[in-house]
């Protein structure tokens, strides 16, 4: 029998959250889009920019900043509430796709990278917190399956779209085309604001002082610069001693001293509940986006596939992650929902143990195809399953702080396994002679995701 509570809560297509709802799925959109166009891309603009040896810093530039609007982004949503973030996160966004594309040196575009990283930062804190405290707990798995899906149109039609522009007009319109319609979902959240702010909201956490804000945001500053000195000493690493292995050298030390401080106690040791469930996020980001980042680069430069053949990949990748995000989202066809977390990281584990074989054998590359179905798959499933668990298992008041923390987990996994690649990358990167290269990287990748088999056995809801 529903009772009175059960009826007035509805899904987030319905009346009350519906304009919320729109807005928060057009920004993901437009979001997904830049994000699968510019892995299309990013081959050519490496070669245009005399870039190859350093592709993997374009990405982890981008991660380190957003890294940084993360850590502040928790900050200021527990202080001022979601929206002023956002729509600081929106203009920032739309300034780094334009400077990137304006680009015509390196560290020109670097610097659009980082832009587009602080708001993206800004953003994907905000929007957890929106879904946090705008919608209720019944509705928020459904709500994630919807999110998921608003990444399959654009990362469907994101790498042909990025790969035609490239080679028929330029590179620089994959970046220029998003500008607009970040500017649009601008006035979209401002419409919607009223609902927003509304008292289902909740009061603004004030358990927090002044000076754990500051601590806390100093902290976010110190770890991406950390970070920041890690990757530009890896990024062209040659197997020798000089002053950038010295760099990235301390940059790993910071790293590793700042990163738990911003991390819930006891993620390191695998502590059970939250920071299990924040340690999975981060492997499992590792892993996927250390190995998918040099995707394109593999097919386009060892095996000579064209930006289309390399964009479908991706596409594929993104069709497996809807698929498991819709899984997730049906409590009656899959496991107790920690579980997931355990499925998400043996699934990975196979996809990139695939992926190796396929470079390392010199298998036909269309079969890596499969790999990144089960990768996709794998992150669907795992990955927003951690974010409804972190949201599950942290107060009302504390959702701005454990949505920092998940996301702030996704980026320092993807930095570290980006800045790994790129230095294996780098130091071993023979031009035409990669497979094995490859082979190796991938399959490092693939010991990562077992990783998350036993943190996910550490998660109970």
């Amino acid at each position: 029998m529903r009772t009175e509570g059960s009826e007035r809560v509805g899904g987030p297509l319905s009346r009350p959250y519906l304009e919320v709802t729109l807005a928060v799925l057009a920004l993901v959109t437009i979001v997904a889009f830049e994000s699968m166009a510019v892995s299309t891309a990013m081959p050519d603009v490496a070669v245009e920019l005399h870039a190859v040896r350093s592709y993997g810093f374009a990405f982890s530039v981008m991660l380190t900043a957003q890294l940084l609007g993360i850590v502040l982004a928790g900050v200021w949503t527990d202080r001022s509430g979601p929206l002023p973030g956002t729509f600081v996160g929106q203009l920032l966004l739309a300034a780094g796709a334009a400077t990137c594309g304006s680009a015509t040196r390196l560290d020109v575009f670097l610097v659009g990278r980082a832009l587009t990283g602080l708001g993206g930062g800004l953003l994907v804190v905000m929007l957890y917190v929106i879904a946090g405290r705008v919608y209720p707990e019944a509705a928020r798995p459904r709500l994630f399956t919807y999110i998921s899906a608003a990444w399959v149109v654009p990362s469907l039609a994101g790498p042909p779209l990025s790969a035609w522009l490239t080679e028929n007009l330029t590179w620089r319109w994959v970046f220029w085309i998003v500008v607009v319609p970040v500017l649009v979902t601008v006035v979209a959240l401002g419409r919607a604001q009223r609902r927003v702010d509304t008292s289902s909201l909740g009061e603004v956490d004030a358990s927090r002082d002044h000076a754990t804000h500051v601590r806390t945001a100093w902290a976010g500053v110190a770890v991406a610069l950390a970070a920041g000195a890690l990757q530009l000493g890896t990024h062209e690493l040659v197997i020798a001693w000089s002053w950038k292995t010295g760099l990235a050298l301390v940059g790993l030390v910071g790293v590793v001293v700042v990163a738990p401080r911003l991390l819930p106690r006891g993620t390191v040791r695998m502590a059970a509940g939250v920071p299990s469930c924040v340690l999975a996020r981060a492997l499992l980001c590792a892993a996927f986006y250390g190995a998918v980042t040099y995707v394109p680069l593999f097919l386009a430069g060892q095996r000579h596939a064209s930006l289309q053949v390399a964009g479908l990949a991706l596409a594929v990748g993104a069709v497996g992650w809807a698929v498991g995000a819709w899984y997730q989202g049906h409590d009656a066809l899959h496991l107790p929902r920690h579980r997931l977390v355990e499925v998400g990281g043996l699934v990975l584990a196979v996809g990139l143990g695939w992926l190796s074989l396929v470079a390392w054998v010199n298998l036909p590359a269309w079969l890596g195809v499969f790999a990144l179905l089960l990768a996709g798959f794998s992150m669907g499933t795992g990955v927003t399953t951690t974010t409804i668990l972190a949201l599950e298992l942290s107060p009302l008041e504390a959702h701005g702080e454990a949505s920092s923390s998940i996301q702030l987990a996704d980026v320092l996994g993807s930095v570290l396994g980006i800045a790994g690649v790129t230095a294996a990358f780098a130091a071993a990167h023979v031009p035409g002679q990669d497979n094995p290269l490859f082979g190796a990287i991938f399959l490092a990748l693939a010991v990562v995701a077992v990783v998350v088999v036993p943190a996910g056995q550490r998660i109970r809801t």
